[in-house]
């Protein structure tokens, strides 16, 4: 009977003991983002940037340029995506990272990497050595992506870093992506590429729970991939010219604007389902969108 008591007293005190350092746990993931553990806080990837390597593009290869460094930018925010991901629910060995994302981000990179200088050789011009800038690496945790973006036509010599997307939930980081300008939405003339012009997101947001950290940092990188994706849709246009004058707005950024809606709401049930204070007014961020 004694043996039983104190087999008892032992397991109400472990249990005791879980409670406890549950509620350490739970006290501390109810801290602002910035603030959450830091092995929830995802790495990003770190490529070099191609557009400030470029020099001297002949305008007949501008369009099809344009678009495989929109296509190198949507890969990192693909890539990225995967590795918030990883962070919120990590798989696999030491290794897992290197060989599920990193690696395919450089054979991805390789091939448009490649494409830039047939683009380019095509039409007469020098093709450029790129292959040293497929490899990429792993910025430390919160530090965002430097991208192409939109610094301006291939060539130009301005550094990549033009559109650096969304950035990261909470960190304090101001994105440096798209702003709130109202460039026109009609179809620029054959060879020359539009780019996306949205309004940033992530400094937009409020305190974000540390339980949400990671699907908000999701949905983030997904608005990233969206401008990427539409920025090539605009490079492929500028490449070969179709529909009317309202092509542009009907077929890209309407269904872009759509699709940042979904994105954003996504972002504000996150937030909401943990402290109760969905952030409704954050949908208005989904436009306008145009293009220039």
């Amino acid at each position: 009977m004694v043996r039983r008591t104190q087999q008892h007293r032992k397991h109400a005190a472990l249990k005791l003991g879980g409670v406890g350092v549950l509620a350490v746990v739970l006290l501390g993931g109810g801290l602002t983002l910035a603030s959450a553990d830091d092995a929830a806080e995802p790495q990003t990837a770190n490529c070099p940037t191609v557009r400030d390597k470029l020099s001297n593009v002949p305008a007949a290869a501008v369009a099809g340029v344009e678009q495989e460094l929109a296509n190198l930018d949507k890969q990192i925010a693909e890539a990225n995506a995967r590795l918030a991901q990883q962070a919120a629910n990590p798989q696999g060995g030491p290794a897992f990272v290197q060989n599920a994302i990193l690696g395919p981000l450089a054979s991805k990179r390789t091939a448009a990497l490649d494409r830039i200088g047939i683009n380019i050789s095509r039409v007469g011009g020098q093709r450029p050595d790129l292959a040293s800038l497929a490899t990429c690496g792993l910025n430390a945790a919160g530090v965002p992506s430097a991208v192409n973006g939109n610094a301006g036509n291939a060539g130009n010599g301005n550094a990549g870093n033009g559109n650096a997307g969304n950035g990261n939930a909470g960190n304090g980081n101001a994105g440096n992506g798209n702003g709130n300008g109202n460039a026109g939405n009609g179809n620029a003339g054959a060879g020359v590429a539009q780019r996306v012009n949205c309004p940033t997101v992530a400094d937009r947001l409020p305190t974000v729970p540390a339980q949400a950290a990671a699907e908000v940092r999701r949905e983030l990188a997904n608005l990233e991939s969206q401008i990427a994706d539409a920025n090539a849709r605009l490079a492929r246009q500028a490449a070969n010219p179709q529909g009317g004058p309202n092509f542009v707005r009907n077929a890209i950024i309407g269904p872009l604007e759509d699709r940042r809606v979904a994105a954003i709401n996504r972002i504000a049930t996150a937030i909401g389902r943990v402290d109760g204070n969905r952030p409704a007014d954050l949908v208005n961020l989904a436009r306008p969108c145009s293009a220039r």
